[in-house]
């Protein structure tokens, strides 16, 4: 008979309510920008400058390809939370993958893993 895994964790279960409290979530990266034209006379090359924009960028991947959408300043406020949800979202999700880890390498009496780096975490 396999061994049985571990009692669920205090921390398993405050992460099922978090992932269960999650409304919409959008995947991708916000960029906002302003810039200067070409135009000699316009204001943005004044002292001070008054730059072009803010142009909100909103850019994700879609079957591999980069998908890149603008955004008014009205958009960007009302998506901000589903922004931020997917976010969460990630952090949950690599929480919950950890624990799960640790309860099969203890269940399995496999060595356990060690917790990633700071050098690990930006590789992905």
């Amino acid at each position: 008979m396999p061994p049985r895994p571990p009692a669920p964790e205090p921390r398993l279960t405050e992460l099922h309510a978090q992932l269960a409290a999650i409304d919409h979530a959008l995947p991708g990266t916000i960029n906002i920008a302003t810039n200067r034209c070409g135009k000699p006379n316009c204001a943005c090359h004044a002292d001070p400058p008054r730059l072009h924009g803010p142009y909100i960028t909103w850019t994700r991947k879609v079957n591999g390809k980069t998908v890149t959408r603008r955004l008014t300043p009205e958009q960007l406020e009302r998506y901000q939370p589903w922004f931020e949800n997917n976010r969460r979202l990630r952090q949950l999700i690599t929480e919950l993958e950890t624990l799960s880890l640790h309860a099969a390498e203890h269940a399995e009496g496999w060595p356990l893993t060690p917790p990633p780096t700071a050098h690990d975490q930006r590789a992905h």
